[in-house]
């Protein structure tokens, strides 16, 4: 018997949980991932109902030596989310939502998406920050750091988390917080899935009594972006915004003749009253006419629109940090993006600082807390040659853009090189996660991730 049937024999023994093989009806909706260019099959997907159906998987599959996948929400660029021949643990069967209102505290699964945890708390005037996308696992998004719309005004995701459940490789479950297992505790704050299935996070929540947001179309210029970044690095920290500078999608609101020019796409999220967010955006407005405008008042929950399922994006992307950026970076941008062919390209700009500077450095593995400016460098491909040539175009490109702030935020690494990941965390940071990598899972059993080797 091969060790993936031995999995298999074993789960179908009393193990609380769905299985699918190949074969079976629903295989390949289950081995179906966000991003495409990923086509792995997967020996066996098991879905737990419980923690301790977490725990027999894995202690199952590390005693039969086969490879352990992690799947949340499904989002990982690196296409983590599965395995060739080997066992994916798809925590979509852990849904359970503990909301304690009177002490603005949410216990949530992690396999609970940030659309449905959002819209628990948002109905009782509460929230927690996540990213911009409703689809993502609060899971991978929360082990990573959580960049997201409200990231000035209340931190990163991590910064509101209070406690978590996690099965590390001995099979054993831990209950995590700044005094249980405070090491552990920290580690996950930020470096991702190397220590362990966290099966629930514990969140502080905010209150959100107001809120205006949306998105605003923009001409693209130097004056223009530059002018974006320094409204944003000026704005209260209520404000918290997106600058996508990239060709105009052919959407029903913008003129034919300006679809596929450059333009901004801004998204703004103002966690107030919309008398003070008026003020607030009302630079932005300045910068020029705006071909569409659509920040209203309204549900925070409108931040996040509706989502195609069956949308799979096959595209490259680079992740860094700057420390500005003026006219001459942003007509670099411009450049850049017009001389590419690729048939879609982007360049995502978020300013930072707020609430996420204000944390120390050491007090979280998301260590990058002074970095002034995120941006993501992305191009899409058609073929597997043209991923090749799209790969070379963004490497030169990030590398063009590299100024005097280095690293890179741990979640939007893709597939790339040891020492690309260990660039998302500062040596200090790095040699303390691999201690605590060593302690918690020496064998590395969890290794399908942006990986933290064991220390020697």
């Amino acid at each position: 018997m091969s060790a993936i049937d031995t999995v298999i024999s074993a789960l179908k023994s009393g193990v609380s949980g769905t299985i699918t093989v190949a074969g079976d009806a629903g295989y390949d909706g289950a081995r179906a991932v966000m991003y495409g260019g990923f086509d792995l099959k997967p020996g066996v997907i098991f879905r737990p109902d419980s923690a301790a159906g977490v725990q027999n998987a894995v202690t199952i599959a590390r005693d039969a030596g086969v490879e352990i996948a992690v799947r949340s929400g499904g989002h990982s660029n690196a296409g983590h989310s599965s395995t060739e021949g080997g066992l994916v643990i798809d925590l979509r069967g852990l849904k359970a939502i503990e909301l304690d209102v009177a002490g603005k505290t949410v216990w949530a699964e992690t396999g609970v998406t940030a659309e449905e945890l959002t819209l628990a708390t948002t109905d009782k005037g509460l929230v927690v920050g996540f990213g911009d996308t409703g689809s993502v696992g609060i899971g991978g998004i929360t082990l990573g750091g959580g960049v997201g719309y409200l990231a000035r005004k209340h931190g990163l995701t991590i910064d509101s988390v209070l406690a978590a459940e996690i099965v590390t490789a001995d099979g054993m479950l831990h209950r995590i917080d700044a005094s249980n297992e405070p090491d552990l505790f920290w580690a996950v704050r930020g470096g991702g899935g190397n220590f362990g299935i966290v099966t629930r996070f514990k969140y502080r929540l905010a209150d959100i009594p107001a809120f205006t947001g949306g998105m605003i179309c923009l001409p693209a210029t130097a004056e223009t972006v530059a002018g974006f970044v320094a409204a944003a690095s000026a704005a209260p920290e209520e404000l918290s915004t997106i600058c996508n500078v990239m060709p105009a999608p052919p959407m029903p609101f913008l003129p034919a003749a300006l679809h596929g020019q450059l333009v901004i796409l801004g998204m703004l999220a103002f966690a107030g009253d919309d008398a003070a967010a008026q003020k607030a955006i009302a630079p932005f407005r300045a910068l020029a006419t705006p071909y569409a405008d659509f920040i209203t008042p309204g549900p925070y929950m409108s931040m996040y629109p509706p989502e195609d399922a069956d949308y799979h994006p096959t595209a490259v992307a680079k992740t860094l940090f700057m420390n500005r950026i003026g006219g001459t970076e942003a007509q670099q941008m411009l450049d850049t993006l017009t001389r590419s062919d690729a048939t879609f390209r982007v360049t995502q700009i978020r300013v930072l600082g707020g609430a996420v500077a204000r944390v120390p450095a050491d007090a979280t593995a998301y260590a990058h807390r002074s970095a002034p400016i995120m941006v993501n460098v992305a191009a899409f491909y058609t073929t597997p040659a043209d991923k090749v040539k799209q790969t070379v175009f963004i490497d030169g490109y990030a590398a063009a853009l590299t100024q005097e702030e280095k690293g890179a935020y741990v979640n939007f690494l893709g597939a790339e090189s040891p020492e690309r990941i260990n660039a998302a965390y500062p040596a200090m940071t790095l040699e303390r996660l691999r201690r605590i990598k060593r302690q918690y899972d020496p064998g590395n059993l969890f290794r399908l991730n942006q990986n933290i080797v064991p220390a020697d």
